[in-house]
């Protein structure tokens, strides 16, 4: 097997990859056995000149002049592939099973692993499984009352279900668990081509099916899953070990009483109420940064014009996909400002969780084909910003933002054109011509969306807006519309734990981005796999 690098092909022409491959090692492509794509991501630094760079592994007929294929300098041996097994259990009996608190990416593939190796866990989730859930959220986009246990950051799958589905990460994977983790999705449901994309993504409307498809495995291996059922508390033994959590059943309001020795919390980062019965029980945990601004807006073919030139449409038709961007600046007083979790051909989402606040967040359905591209412009922020020291400071920075942002438009997301929240930095300025059509799931409504910051962000969100217009030309002066708040980029808190993974309570195993350890699907699906192999490899079921 050999593996052909930096291989060009015409946006539209994928369909002759063999023929590409054969004419790039000067072979017959009946001489081609077998092509496995490696790698494809799409090379825009020439524009109007675009093209697809694939990376393959080619398995050829033994007939071929191998001598002359391996002097191209872009042909080498293909490296043995290194698959990712689940480790094997230890030795300590487990007698109770062990518990997951969470579905979103941490607590699914925990769970999925733990079941794996006969386990059985039991999954508890507030929220409700994804076909309840898809109503729920869809009946609040419509005007209906926020289900605080159901919604945007709650339920079957967690926040990343009702995102982007985004699969890409900057974590190092030497041990396979990045692959595993694109594999487990394509097994349940997910293309095939996520598991190549340079940006691989998955969409909303796969995404649901992909989660739900997981679910039913675990069950089937013997696991259960509880939703509508709410982590309140936990009781340990005299020497400070876990022996059993409390749950709520939010159907009655019933407190439950469930044995075990093992709590995995893969909380996500909206469990509020969660983060204050934790401090209550002086769990350890400390403050974290992150980043609060707003949803920036703007058409998806001016954002293709500016990354693949005015023609495209022309070269290209229909064989490119809508274009993301990525940027970061640093605004005068300082502050680093940073595009985020950016949705090109996609819809900005009330993402609310809480009755009387409001945030937003940003979504896109698989084939990415909606008419506005929209990412978070958002300013980093620390203790210093959140008015104490307390170690929930930042929850409560973030719920005091959230608190302004429902009382501006009497709970609709306020939307307000950027050049108006610019001069509102200097007088109130609200324009009605917000009311035209955008890509906004959920009722909307102009207002000065400047006024829920305190004026060391929103100085630096001009800043950087200024700045990104000079990378994207006209990325400031097309008058995008602006959406707040984005509040929700990662927890405000780190529960600590220690190097077997477990909190100073022996048996609570603190994991994924609510437990301030992970950023997004992928590396908070691969914390809840080490968290999983760290249990199996001590106990067995």
């Amino acid at each position: 097997m050999i593996r052909l690098s930096q291989l060009k092909v015409v946006p539209g022409q994928e369909k002759d990859l063999h023929s590409y491959v054969a004419k790039a090692l000067s072979v017959k492509p009946e001489d081609i056995l077998q092509l496995h794509i490696v790698k494809k991501s799409l090379d825009a630094r020439k524009k109007p000149e675009l093209f697809w760079i694939f990376t393959v592994d080619a398995e050829l007929k033994a007939s071929v002049n191998f001598k002359k294929i391996f002097k191209n300098k872009n042909v080498s041996s293909a490296p043995e592939r290194k698959n990712y097994e689940i480790p094997k259990c230890g030795k300590t009996e487990l007698k109770n099973p062990p518990v997951v608190i969470g579905m979103g990416p941490a607590g699914l593939f925990c769970a999925y692993l733990l079941a794996k190796r006969g386990f059985k866990p039991i999954v508890i989730e507030r929220g409700n499984d994804v076909d309840t859930r898809i109503r729920d959220v869809e009946d609040f986009w419509q005007g209906k009352p926020l289900k605080p246990d159901s919604n945007v950051q709650f339920g079957e799958g967690g926040a990343g279900t009702f995102s982007d589905g985004k699969l890409n990460t900057g974590v190092k994977d030497k041990d396979g668990r990045n692959h595993a983790v694109l594999e487990i999705f394509h097994k349940h449901g997910a293309p095939e081509a996520i598991l190549y994309d340079g940006k691989p993504h998955i969409g909303t409307d796969i995404l649901v099916h992909v989660v739900k498809s997981m679910r039913e495995e675990i069950i089937a291996l013997g696991g259960s899953v509880l939703f509508g059922h709410k982590f309140v508390g936990y009781e340990t033994t005299a020497d400070g070990v876990l022996r059993e959590i409390k749950v709520q059943r939010l159907s009655d309001g019933a407190i439950l009483s469930m044995e075990t020795n093992i709590a995995v919390l893969a909380l996500g980062h909206s469990a509020r109420d969660t983060y204050e019965m934790l401090c209550d029980k002086a769990l350890p945990m400390e403050p974290k940064p992150f980043a609060v601004g707003v949803r920036v807006e703007h058409g998806q073919d001016y954002i293709n014009r500016t990354q693949y030139g005015d023609e495209y449409e022309m070269r290209y038709g229909k064989n490119l996909p809508a274009s993301p961007y990525k940027l970061t600046a640093r605004a005068k007083n300082g502050r680093g400002v940073y595009s985020f979790c950016m949705c090109p051909g996609g819809y900005v989402v009330n993402a609310s969780s809480e009755e009387g606040r409001l945030a937003v967040n940003g979504m896109s359905y698989s084939k990415r084909c909606g008419e506005h591209a929209n990412s978070a412009i958002v300013v980093a922020v620390d203790e210093k910003d959140f008015g104490s020291d307390h170690v929930l400071a930042g929850m409560y920075f973030q719920r005091e933002l959230e608190r302004k942002a429902f009382e501006l438009c009497e709970g609709k997301i306020p939307v307000q054109f950027y050049e108006d929240f610019k001069k509102s930095m200097l007088e109130s300025c609200v324009s009605e011509e917000c009311k035209k059509t955008h890509s906004v799931k959920g009722l909307y409504e102009s207002g000065d969306v400047s006024s829920i910051f305190p004026k060391t962000v929103s100085t630096a969100i001009v800043d950087g807006m200024e700045q990104f217009d000079s990378m994207i030309p006209g990325f400031a002066k097309e008058n995008p519309l602006l959406c707040g708040v984005e509040s929700r980029t990662s927890a405000p808190v780190r529960i600590l734990r220690n190097e077997d993974f477990q909190a100073s309570v022996a048996g609570i195993y603190p994991c994924g981005e609510g437990a301030g350890y992970a950023g997004g699907i992928t590396s908070a699906a691969m914390d809840g796999m080490k968290v999983a192999e760290h249990i199996i490899v001590q106990y067995r079921p």
